[in-house]
């Protein structure tokens, strides 16, 4: 507990002494798009419910609406237009120290006017910015991301607690959904595909220790697990849709933050008060060290992660050229985990990244920025192009650590990855009336890669991957969404893709159904097939022939292929509370395995850092997922949230052997149970708020080692033809987390302290053979862990 009492005392510093004067009024602005065809709607109403006298504002010709004098705490909107079904929206958090923006889609009504009868749209988790999804999606905010219990801040995390979803790590982020690997999710950044937007994270990855994402820097954002529009392609798994807010385009406003992730400093607002020119950047510097000072242990032994991040938007919109944006995500990472200043006397194996026998020298670099623009040829018909450059960069080097004789190191491997992507994504959209919306786009990807991975043999140094140059990905996709009533809406979609490097190319049907069979009940049904490029090194994996040459033994490998069948039941029993039902069935084919019998597939890639080094595969590995989910969630109102996910999930697949085996992500149920309470201290100027989440999760299928082998070779040895047949024990996990937050005069500072894993228990994270005692070791995930924020607006 001498951690915890640290904390506390950083907690004592890092607070402010709080004044007695408080700002009771602020602004809510924002702008009410059409939600199909995404043109400003002009004159509608938006009025804060329960005001008196009634604080009101009606939107200009660009769909922008102002609210002054709105009281500080949780508020709710109602919004209305001629032609479109009415909105309430609840729970609007108005601080002193920050304007409220609200931007907001409303749905034509199907019905002809004179037959209207409104209905209200709560705008709640179902409200999602592509509507084109109806099944096995949700949206996710800024105060989602912040609210959970153990999140810290991370969109990746916070979406372990939905159903399907499944983290059990805590050494990362990589999210494993509905059994795939992680390796199959899409993440897609203002409408551009990118790289795995985390700090030390390698090629072929999805997820990696700290995120990258900033949370104050992002808007409104959809999360999606299965059977995905035609617009996402070039995944199996998953998408996160992420968009990046809009800086406040009224008033210049200022953040400054103190937590896990950094030392953070953000600004925005407008260009000029002539216009609605806006900007928002960010800046985060790691603090780890401060922990590091406090003793706290994060599964880095003795090394301290240094990184830091920047992201930034600009927002320009035209009178009459349409709206210009440009947006940036950056980041610099880089640790060493030096084995050989562990004392070994200690016998201490916490470590979740380091190994006393080697000595590791990681260097990471992360970047993106785009330039978009959209425009409106009527209302109706618009267009939008993107382009961007991302770039991926990662450098390790290892030196091995002699276990007889401490002081000899010798370098033995050495890793330098770099990939350039240039990307173009344009898309055409067309309104012909309230029931048919037509969407048409075609997105290219040049990829500039140059992979050098090598390791060194009693033979001399060995080439694993190498290669450089330039390939290119082509996708073209339709979606033709028709409502035949408000109550029944139909989505049918091709997406097509094709790999310049392997040749290969594949027509993607999709369909999406949702009926809603009353007031409270909804049916949702999807199917999509989908394909994924194999991770680009492994492409490039080189294999040594009988004349002592090396090739390129992968080149030819095809996409691996998806079939998804989602059928949904949702009922909403009370405007806050809901009950949903998930049944899904995943047909995976054509992923790689060994040409010879085996027991390995690539549908395993992803279960550890790096990508395979297995040469001459071939696309006859397949699998099979399916599962049941239920979700109870009552969304947050009257001061109080909760929600309880039910995963029950099966994970299979075959090798070149033919043998069905549980994949590595197998972990057959997981179950969360998250919830939050808030206080007003006196009046809405003082707030306490309480978040607690409980985790548990069954344990993951492993290959065991072979001791005897690993003893007699000097390195880790596993029985491959017994893989994935044992399991680490069950995972369970708690987390609290406590919140208090004053608005002053001008500002609102907030303090948290994220207490996770309260009860300490021992996860175990891995088995590993440990050279120098001859043992498998066990090593554990982390133990209790506070992680205290500071947060101020102004």
């Amino acid at each position: 507990m001498n951690e915890v009492k640290k904390i506390f005392l950083l907690s004592v510093l890092l607070c402010f002494s709080f004044s007695s004067f408080s700002q009771s009024v602020q602004t809510i602005r924002g702008q009410i798009t059409d939600k199909d065809a995404k043109s400003p709607i002009i004159g509608a109403t938006v009025t804060v419910v329960g005001s008196d006298p009634l604080i009101g504002a009606a939107t200009d010709p660009n769909g922008y609406f102002t609210l002054k004098n709105v009281p500080i705490g949780r508020q709710e909107l109602k919004i209305s237009a001629i032609g479109y079904e009415e909105m309430i929206v609840p729970n609007i958090l108005v601080l002193s120290g920050k304007e409220a923006q609200v931007n907001l889609q409303l749905v034509e009504s199907i019905t002809e006017l004179s037959e209207v009868v409104v209905t209200a749209n709560d705008g709640g988790i179902d409200d999602l910015n592509n509507d084109l999804a109806v099944v096995s999606a949700r949206s996710f905010d800024m105060e989602q991301t912040a609210r959970f219990a153990g999140a810290r801040n991370d969109p990746a995390r916070m979406a372990t607690n939905f159903a399907g979803v499944s983290g059990a790590n805590d050494a990362r982020n990589d999210i494993i959904i509905r059994g795939n690997s992680p390796n199959g999710v899409l993440w897609r950044l203002e409408g551009i595909d990118i790289p795995s937007p985390n700090h030390f994270s390698s090629f072929g990855s999805t997820g990696g220790p700290v995120s990258m994402l900033n949370y104050n820097s992002l808007a409104k954002s959809d999360f999606m697990t299965a059977a995905f529009p035609s617009e996402y392609g070039n995944a199996l798994a998953g998408v996160f849709d992420l968009r990046m807010k809009n800086g406040n385009n009224g008033k210049r406003e200022f953040l400054g933050q103190i937590g896990f992730n950094g030392f953070e400093f953000g600004a925005e607002g407008p260009f000029s008060s002539k216009s609605k020119a806006s900007y928002s950047v960010n800046y985060r510097y790691s603090t780890l060290g401060v922990f590091k000072a406090l003793g706290i242990n994060f599964g880095t032994g003795s090394a301290v992660p240094q990184y830091q991040d920047l992201n930034f938007k600009i927002n320009l919109p035209t009178k009459n050229a349409g709206t210009f944006t440009v947006f940036g995500l950056g980041g610099d990472s880089n640790i060493e985990l030096l084995g050989s200043e562990v004392d070994v006397a200690s016998e201490k194996e916490d470590d979740l990244y380091g190994d006393e026998n080697i000595d590791i020298y990681n260097k990471t670099k992360t970047g993106v920025f785009g330039v978009s623009h959209t425009y409106f040829f009527t209302p109706n018909t618009s267009y939008k192009l993107s382009v961007a450059a991302t770039h991926q960069k990662e450098s390790v080097e290892i030196d091995s650590v002699s276990v007889e004789d401490r002081s000899q190191i010798i370098h033995n491997t050495s890793i330098n990855n770099r990939q350039n992507k240039y990307s173009a994504h344009l898309m055409f959209s067309h309104k012909f009336n309230a029931k048919d919306n037509l969407l048409v786009g075609s997105i290219v990807d040049i990829y500039d890669i140059k992979f050098v991975d090598s390791t060194l043999t009693e033979t001399g140094w060995i080439p694993i991957k190498q290669g450089e140059g330039f390939s290119t990905l082509v996708r073209s996709y339709v979606t033709w969404q028709h409502k035949f009533s408000q109550n029944i809406v139909l989505n049918t979609g091709l997406h097509h893709q094709y790999f310049d490097l392997s040749g290969s190319q594949a027509l993607e049907p999709r369909l999406g159904l949702r009926i809603n069979l009353n007031s409270k009940q909804s049916l949702n049904a999807g199917y999509g097939l989908h394909h994924q490029v194999q991770p680009l090194p492994t492409y490039y994996t080189l294999s040594e022939l009988a004349d002592g040459s090396f090739v390129s033994s992968n080149k030819d490998m095809d996409f691996t292929q998806s079939h998804h069948f989602v059928l949904g039941y949702n009922y909403q029993l009370f405007p806050d509370f809901r009950i949903k039902a998930e049944a899904y069935y995943q047909k995976l084919q054509n992923a790689p395995v060994e040409s010879f019998p085996s027991s390995f597939s690539m549908l395993n890639a992803g279960d550890n850092f790096g990508t395979p080094d297995k040469g001459f595969l071939v696309n006859e590995g397949k699998g099979t997922n399916y599962g049941l989910e239920l979700t109870l969630e009552k969304v947050f109102s009257k001061q109080y949230y909760f929600l309880a996910t039910t995963s029950l999930f099966n994970s299979k697949y075959e090798g070149s052997d033919g043998i069905e085996r549980n994949t590595a992500f197998n972990g057959n149920y997981v179950v969360n149970v998250l919830g939050g309470k808030e206080w007003n201290l006196g009046s809405k100027n003082k707030v306490l708020a309480v978040d607690l989440k409980l985790t548990s999760a069954g344990g993951r299928y492993y290959t065991p080692i072979d001791l005897e082998k690993s003893i007699e070779t000097g390195q880790e040895e596993r029985l491959e033809e017994l893989a994935y047949s044992e399991r680490y024990s069950d995972y369970f996990r708690t987390d609290l987390k406590i919140t208090y937050r004053v608005n002053k005069k001008k500002t609102t500072q907030e303090f948290a302290i994220d207490i996770q894993n309260v009860t300490n228990r021992k996860n175990e994270y891995r088995h590993t053979f440990n050279a120098r005692s001859n043992s498998i070791v066990t090593q554990y995930q982390m133990g209790l862990f506070p992680i205290p924020q500071f947060r101020i607006l102004f």
